[in-house]
């Protein structure tokens, strides 16, 4: 038996025994270590994805752990290999994997949502979702892989080029690591954050942060840029004035990136995009090779990961945790200790 948090009905979730399940073929079973809790988490917390989630749902996605078995016909792998997951299922058949595009396959399971995910002690996985992780990365460190690949693949997909001015429209988790993998692609970035104490985590990991609540922020880049306005824009705020501001700041032919999930339809100005010339391009999940870039980007500083991590909790405490994000605040990235001794010690 494993020790698993669930969620069973909007804003509730517990902690419950659940039945380990033997690796199979292809297979192997994992000992997380680390979860974080991300924004789509908080969605399933808040009910707006049951029509999606059957419950009772083990959460999780963003995780590190260790190899504890491994099913047969499993090559490479061998209990006590320190690794992440990218935790996509494709079926390989429909029209975007036949495109090479398999990470947004059309009957794709996101295993932490349309299957059981990582917040628990024991957890069996394809052998195919696992990346490596070097055995210097402490685990804390690597459960930020994911939300990392997340922001290479959307640098990536706007193309961000060495020396282009690049504007991140909310500083949220995934926005502050768009930032540093945008400025490590060597951009020069500005963030546009409501939260004082993320503005301060940004700028303390060297990066320039506006409160769009005060600065005019498509002033600042006129004059940033010379009145050219910035090559690049992410929206990662989910905010219908972050999309404003994120169209507003762009220079002629510049790129916007949308990142966040609106839940609604937005207004947006279309005469700008038509006036300069923008482009609007989406983002969503990752490769493999946005994995590894993701995990070599924590390896070696790049992200500073400790700086990024609020707090860690243990799984029996997750609950409260999920509350605690909820509520805001002084909070950045709050992570679940799945560990057999942490859930010892908080009995």
């Amino acid at each position: 038996m494993t020790v698993a948090v669930r969620y069973t009905a909007a804003r509730t979730l517990d902690t419950a025994e659940t039945q380990t399940r033997s690796p199979g073929p292809g297979e192997v079973e994992l000992a997380p270590a680390y979860v974080g809790i991300c924004g789509t988490d908080l969605h399933i917390f808040h009910g707006d994805m049951d029509a999606r989630v059957t419950t009772p749902a083990v959460l999780g996605h963003e995780m590190s752990g260790r190899v504890v078995r491994v099913g047969p016909d499993v090559e490479g792998w061998a209990p006590g290999d320190a690794v992440t997951v990218m935790p996509l299922r494709w079926d390989g058949t429909c029209p975007a994997c036949s495109s090479g595009h398999q990470h947004i396959c059309q009957h794709l399971d996101f295993i932490g949502i349309d299957s059981p995910g990582a917040m628990q002690q024991r957890w069996t996985v394809p052998a195919s979702t696992l990346v490596r992780v070097p055995d210097s990365v402490p685990l804390e460190w690597a459960a930020l892989v994911e939300p990392t690949a997340v922001a290479v693949h959307d640098v990536g997909r706007a193309a961000v080029r060495e020396g282009e001015r690049v504007v991140v429209v909310g500083g949220g988790p995934v926005g502050i690591l768009i930032a540093l993998v945008a400025r490590a692609a060597g951009a020069d970035v500005r963030i546009a954050e409501l939260s004082a104490h993320r503005r301060a985590l940004a700028e303390a990991s060297g990066l320039t942060a506006w409160d769009p609540a005060v600065d005019d922020v498509p002033e600042l880049v006129r004059e940033w840029t010379g009145e050219a306005g910035a090559e690049v824009a992410f929206e990662v705020s989910g905010a219908a004035a972050g999309v404003d501001t994120a169209v507003d700041v762009l220079g002629v032919r510049g790129r916007l990136c949308l990142v966040a999930i609106h839940p609604r339809p937005r207004e947006i100005n279309l005469h700008r995009f038509f006036w300069r010339e923008l482009t609007l391009v989406g983002a969503r999940l990752y490769d493999r090779s946005d994995f590894e870039k993701a995990v070599s980007l924590v390896a070696d500083g790049t992200i500073p990961a400790d700086r990024l991590i609020s707090k860690v909790v243990p799984l029996t405490e997750a609950p409260a945790a999920f509350e605690a994000l909820e509520a805001g605040g002084d909070v950045m990235k709050i992570l679940v200790d799945c560990t057999d001794d942490a859930q010892g010690a908080a009995v």
